[in-house]
């Protein structure tokens, strides 16, 4: 369970600014977030989200079909960027392994 505002099936709730504000407080304390995909849900819900896709196999195949015009992301207000510096998420498509780290 996490703290963040939930919504029982089929209600719409508004972001909690509060708890977005946590976030984002913790995002420019360390530089990133780990978060679960309802918690990123919901964040998008408050804006929005440019997101990288960073693939590393078979799985990046799957984000691109999602710009493509049978999906079409960008009419839901997503718009996928090329750059971490003009991205508010970064999604890691695929399997990380000790020989990618620094």
């Amino acid at each position: 369970m996490h703290d963040g505002p939930t919504a029982k099936a089929g209600e719409i709730r508004q972001p909690d600014a509060e708890y977005f504000n946590a976030l984002q407080t913790e995002v420019n304390d360390k530089g990133f977030l780990v978060a679960s995909t309802e918690d990123l849900f919901q964040w998008a819900r408050t804006g929005s989200l440019w997101w990288m896709t960073f693939g590393l196999a078979c799985c990046a195949v799957e984000m691109i079909h999602v710009n493509m015009p049978r999906y079409d992301m960008e009419r839901f207000g997503v718009a996928p960027r090329a750059s971490p510096r003009q991205s508010d998420v970064m999604i890691v498509a695929g399997t990380l392994c000790n020989k990618m780290a620094p």
